[in-house]
């Protein structure tokens, strides 16, 4: 992994009389976050059938999280942008306060990946160890304005403020006030998932905030015109005030869902696991992850005594499928390997992938794992008698995945 770079918040002025001012709304986010021991449990396997939450991390030092204004007298643009943008974010003097941020973990005894078998010894990456985070892409300054084209939006947008991570839109009635906790949040969000699961696309996020319109969101990707060719979190609410995390941390969710295969573009599971399932996953890895463990508390419970009717009525997603392969099987990096697969072995048009069988997701699945999972499918799922023949038409096809 690179290693981490400040990720300067670039504040655009509505106001403001003069370039002093622009410049006094520059901040550094430096995410470095503590790293720590993975606690309650046996073996450094999270719950072990409790239902207290296991502790993402909470032995190192968090000084990472805020770093001084950088005034670079550059007036070299970031990625190409304005010479006042510049000034505020491309000064080489500038420093991270938090130097020793993410590193700062390294005395935690299990990280990330800390080791099923005695709990770890340093940890790997995410925030716990001394693993550091990925580096953000940047990419073309963002527009100052952004009309949406798409659905039933049709609203005029503001970039409110931006850094190499995300790029920050509100709509006209949205409390200004309120990026203050957002783009910290975002950022958190979306560097964690760089740093786990790649590169997803080669600029950095968008993400757009309505107030009173538009409830729930969506996301688009990159590789689609429909926005821009970026990759988007596109949300509505009523509140927006800090804690209302899980709709937007949902969105982007779904860009990892169909961006992190990398070189193949969409996601084959999604007609399985629907819009939800993946997320929970998804979402209480990463609460854990960026120093929220009270809200993956609150997560946990919520998924754990969540059920759908699909593909069986009764089905507990999180507890007896997700939950289980975060636990046992390398906490986030069975996803990692599982998008890594589709990547060098799932079929695929012009890039796109295709929706797989219940038989090819066990299957990929199970590859990943490094262990065949069709027990754990069929306690959490049933198991149908056609998935036999699914199952033994992936292993055909695919031989290459092995467990």
């Amino acid at each position: 992994m690179p290693s981490l770079r400040p990720a300067a918040t670039v504040r655009i002025a509505r106001n403001f009389s003069s370039l002093a001012a622009l410049l006094a709304g520059a901040l550094f986010v430096g995410c470095g976050d503590s790293g720590g021991t993975e606690l309650p449990g046996t073996a450094g396997t999270g719950l072990g059938g409790s239902s207290t939450l296991p502790v993402a991390g909470s032995g190192g030092s968090a000084d990472g999280t805020v770093s001084t204004a950088g005034t670079g007298s550059s007036g070299a643009s970031p990625q190409g942008g304005t010479s006042a943008a510049g000034s505020a974010n491309g000064g080489a003097s500038a420093t991270r306060s938090g130097a020793s941020g993410s590193a700062a973990g390294a005395s935690g005894s299990a990280g990330r990946n800390g080791g099923a078998s005695n709990g770890g010894s340093a940890g790997n990456g995410g925030n716990g160890g001394a693993g550091p985070l990925a580096m953000c892409p940047g990419g073309p300054t963002p527009p100052a304005t952004w009309t949406e084209h798409w659905f039933e939006h049709d609203q005029d947008l503001e970039l409110i403020e931006f850094n190499d991570c995300v790029a920050i839109y509100f709509d006209d009635d949205m409390d200004r006030s309120k990026a203050a906790w957002i783009t910290p949040f975002v950022t958190k969000v979306w560097q964690y998932s760089l740093a786990t699961y790649g590169a997803m696309g080669p600029e950095r996020v968008y993400a757009i905030f309505h107030q009173g319109k538009y409830g729930g969101g969506h996301p688009s990707y990159y590789y689609d015109a429909g926005h821009d060719n970026h990759n988007v979190s596109d949300v509505g609410g009523s509140d927006w005030n800090e804690g209302n995390w899980d709709v937007t941390s949902h969105e982007l969710g779904h860009i990892v869902e169909s961006t992190a295969s990398h070189t193949k573009y969409g996601s084959p599971a999604f007609g399985l696991w629907k819009d939800s399932k993946w997320m929970e996953f998804y979402q209480y890895d990463v609460y854990l992850n960026i120093g929220m463990e009270e809200h993956a508390k609150v997560v946990f419970d919520r998924f754990t005594n969540t059920t759908d009717d699909f593909p069986r009525a009764g089905t507990h997603w999180f507890r007896d499928w997700f939950y289980p392969l975060w636990r046992d099987y390398g906490h986030a990096q069975v996803m990692v390997r599982f998008y890594g697969l589709l990547e060098q072995h799932y079929a695929a048009t012009n890039k796109r992938m295709g929706a797989m069988t219940w038989g090819e997701y066990v299957h990929f699945t199970s590859g990943a794992a490094k262990k065949d999972l069709k027990p754990l499918a069929t306690t959490a799922f049933g198991w149908p008698a056609e998935w036999d023949g699914q199952l033994a038409a992936a292993k055909q096809k695919y031989p290459q995945i092995t467990y």
